[in-house]
Order: structure tokens, then C-alpha cells, then sequence
């Protein structure tokens, strides 16, 4: 029967401490398993990802290109195709919130012509493609364009 007074640690759960620097004989002698000279080998050693033994780093080395603007806008994407579920005669940045079609309240959003729309809808949006606007204006709606 097993009881609290019966159980055993099972076989190679403590394992023991490696003893370092106890003679040649113990086959951890001499450099402690830490190789030969040099910072490596030192107590206290710790450094930097990327560090390079001094060298200076590759990060360092490579040429940076490219600009990020500050000023650059970011449009959530709304295409025609999923403009034809929506049964209002005016379709608004909070109602394509609503429905699901864009994620965030503050963002800018973009209305892109892919697929067609087939009832005469007012869309409000930042901003359309030329695409988007000829196809909505062809189906008898109209576009109009909300500042951010």
C-alpha cells in the first residue's frame, strides 16, 4: 500500500554538483571546463546580445536605409464587395464600424473598387479609389469624402 511514510524520490532526480577545479585526476581540473585564458573564462562575465569580443557589432556595421515618414497615413480597407450587405441608403464610417467592417473608431478608412456594388448607396468615407468612386457613381450613388 502506498502512504506518505513509503515514497521514494525516483533514481537521477538530484543530481549532484559538478565539483570543478579538484586536480587533473577528477577530469575537471586545471581550467575548471572554462577552456584557456580570456574573457570566457573569467567569473562575472556577462554581455550584450550582439556583442562581438569587442569588435564592433554587425548591427553597427550595417549601412541603415530607407525613411519612415511621420506623416504617413494608414486606411483601413473597405472593398465594394462588402458595401452589397449593407441595406442603409447612406453608409458611414460608424456604421461600417458597426457592422464589423473596419476594427478601429479613430482610423482612417478607404473604400477600394474591388467588386461591384449594385444599389445606389451614399458612401462616406476618407478616402476612395478612382475605381471605387467611377463604380458607385455608376450604380446611381454618391461619394462623399469626410475629413480626419
Amino acid at each position: 500500500m502506498i502512504g506518505l511514510n513509503n515514497l521514494k524520490v525516483p533514481a537521477g532526480a538530484h543530481k549532484r554538483r559538478k565539483l570543478l577545479g579538484r586536480g587533473s585526476s577528477s577530469g575537471h581540473g586545471k581550467t575548471s571546463t572554462r577552456g584557456s585564458k580570456g574573457q570566457t573564462s573569467r567569473a562575472g562575465r556577462h554581455f550584450y546580445l550582439g556583442f562581438e569580443g569587442g569588435q564592433t557589432p554587425i548591427i553597427r556595421r550595417m549601412p541603415k536605409r530607407g525613411f519612415n515618414s511621420k506623416f504617413k497615413k494608414e486606411y483601413q480597407v473597405v472593398n465594394l464587395s462588402s458595401l452589397n450587405g449593407i441595406k442603409e441608403s447612406a453608409i458611414t464610417p460608424a456604421l461600417l464600424e458597426e457592422k464589423g467592417l473596419v476594427k478601429h473608431k479613430g482610423k482612417l478608412i478607404k473604400i477600394l473598387g474591388d467588386g461591384d456594388i449594385k444599389n445606389a448607396v451614399t458612401v462616406s468615407a476618407h478616402a476612395f479609389s478612382k475605381q471605387a468612386a467611377e463604380k458607385i457613381k455608376k450604380a446611381g450613388g454618391k461619394i462623399e469624402l469626410v475629413n480626419a
